[in-house]
């Protein structure tokens, strides 16, 4: 049989269509990078955002001196310092992110590797570290001229590598930490309150290489907490000491936790007849086994490419894995006004811990958890700055991510390595900040700064485009603690529409939502308040629950 040349051509368009049809969904590259400052003075081992839209950073206080220095001529004594006895620089400092500038803090004592949570009234409650910071808390809050104040013994226990959460009743459980297998409480209810011993950790311990320390804590919905150690997770009942339930380990069994670090995060908790029904838990990236002892002899084992994720309100849940484009330890996972994961810093290759490090990752993923697995992730545009070893990234108010630090040495050290400590600062700011989306993009005109559990929230806000009225949803997110790949306390709602959203004037509308029903869903404190439109998110207003 002869064909004709058009039935080539159709058959020849029909075969292409079969081929495009069976290849693998392309990853489409979005998102832009901008230099915020070349240098803040510091780099950036831990950040908070505050409800005034500052940025608290700091550093150790032991690495000798940073490049900036405190204000009005101040030094710091320290005769427990392992570099500088005398130090008259800064190894904290606080950004003002709408005027893009810093100010130098003065912290005492040693803050390195701690942790920390947003107290219910704003402040930064900032805990342990090492050497002569291990058992201190500091308290931080802000105002032009606000500074540390340091607590010497508000911790029982040594906390150098611990996990903070905040609680329903406003309170933070501490847990872990290096050789410390064990919780307590701040603030304290009396003076007889003593730490109390959590065995997992015990059980997910190994001497050579301790993988269980910054272990992954959320507040489940149900106000007990899950916690991710090594490769494997409990659900715990810190009231009475008793773990609830034991989860299965991570198929593969290879581990996620410091030294080996990966992340995780709470996915979105949607708010459906007053509760939660699907509570999820995601967990990303980290080191084969052996490789942390690998790469100290310098053999730098590829990074873990594969995420796990479990719904821990199932009576019987598993894991269900899927791979990622490409391997990453110490990358960051942050939730996204819009519910997505973003995925950002790190390594392909070796482990946390001095010069462990090898072959940054400069490409951001941006992961769509309601996408069919196998399209759910999208590499994003690269940044041209190495974030390796003591990276941070944190959300702030107008839906930017910030960027900052990257230090695998054991000082400062700019010169003849691979990775040199790095001051800057700078921002990624997702496909959903581009100005051809500026149409689509809400803004909210006026709500209520103080909710109450369970009351109805009105917000207005306008759309120049035309709105699609069926995409339109409310979502609360905490400021989290960002460190060692891992933000505390962070938590995306999505509120539960009561009236739909209705025309209120041109361009001009108002939707009523739900506050969350109690603290075991939002603890109390500030939260950043987004309408978002067909995936775009407003700029944030921040709110407090109470």
């Amino acid at each position: 049989m002869t064909l004709s040349p058009s039935d080539i051509s159709f058959h020849l368009l029909l075969f292409l269509i079969l081929i495009l049809h069976h290849l693998p969904p392309s990853s489409a590259a979005g998102g832009h990078w901008s230099l915020l400052l070349p240098a803040i003075g510091i780099t950036a081992m831990h950040m908070q955002l505050l409800p005034n839209d500052r940025l608290v950073i700091f550093d150790r206080t032991d690495f000798g001196a940073s490049n900036i220095s405190l204000a009005d001529g101040k030094c710091r004594t320290d005769q427990n310092d392992m570099a500088l006895k005398l130090d008259c620089t800064a190894h904290s400092v606080e950004y003002d992110v709408s005027a893009n500038s810093i100010r130098p803090l003065t912290v005492l004592t040693d803050v390195w590797c701690s942790a920390g949570s947003l107290a219910p009234d704003g402040s930064l409650v900032q805990t342990g570290g090492f050497n002569d910071g291990d058992h201190v808390v500091r308290v931080y809050r802000s105002c032009d001229k606000c500074d540390w104040q340091e607590i010497p013994f508000g911790l029982i226990q040594r906390r150098w590598y611990a996990t903070s959460h905040i609680l329903p009743d406003g309170r933070q459980i501490i847990i872990g930490g290096r050789r410390q297998f064990n919780y307590e409480f701040y603030p304290k209810r009396s003076s007889s309150e003593k730490a109390r011993s959590l065995p997992f950790l015990v059980q997910t311990y190994d001497q050579q290489i301790e993988n269980n320390l910054y272990p992954f804590v959320f507040l489940h919905t149900d106000g007990n907490l899950f916690i991710f150690a090594n490769n494997r997770a409990i659900l715990f009942d810190y009231s009475m000491n008793q773990v609830l339930k034991t989860y299965p380990q991570v198929p593969g069994g290879d581990p996620r936790n410091y030294p080996s670090t990966g992340s995780a995060v709470l996915l979105p908790l949607r708010i459906v007849q007053g509760i939660v029904a699907v509570v999820e838990v995601m967990v990303c990236g980290g080191a084969p086994k052996g490789a942390h002892l690998n790469a100290k002899n310098g053999k730098f084992d590829g990074a873990l490419n594969t995420c796990g994720r479990i719904k821990i309100s199932d009576p019987n849940p598993e894991w269900v894995m899927e791979s990622m484009p490409m391997g990453r330890v110490m990358g960051d996972m942050l939730l996204l006004p819009n519910g997505d994961v973003l995925l950002i810093n790190g390594g392909s290759s070796g482990t946390a811990g001095w010069e462990n490090g090898r072959d940054p990752v400069l490409e951001p993923v941006i992961y769509k958890l309601n996408y069919p697995i196998g399209s759910r992730f999208e590499v994003q545009n690269p940044s041209t700055v190495p974030r390796m070893y003591h990276s941070t990234a944190v959300l702030v108010r107008d839906g930017r991510v910030l960027v900052g630090g990257s230090n695998p040495h054991e000082c400062y050290n700019f010169t003849n390595v691979l990775y040199p400590t790095e001051l800057s600062l700078e921002a990624f700011s997702p496909s959903y900040l581009d100005p051809t989306a500026n149409g689509l993009r809400p803004k909210i005109l006026s709500t209520m700064t103080r909710i109450q559990y369970g009351k109805k929230v009105v917000i207005q806000f306008t759309v120049q485009d035309q709105l699609d009225r069926n995409s339109v949803s409310v979502t609360m997110v905490s400021p989290s603690f960002n460190t060692h790949s891992f933000s505390m306390n962070q938590r995306l709602l999505v509120l539960e529409g009561s009236n739909g959203t209705k025309v209120v004037g041109r361009l001009k509308y108002e939707v009523g939502v739900t506050a969350p029903p109690s603290g075991e869903i939002a603890p109390t404190g500030y939260y950043l308040l987004f309408v978002v439109h067909q995936d775009i998110p407003s700029e944030g207003v921040w709110i407090h629950v109470e």
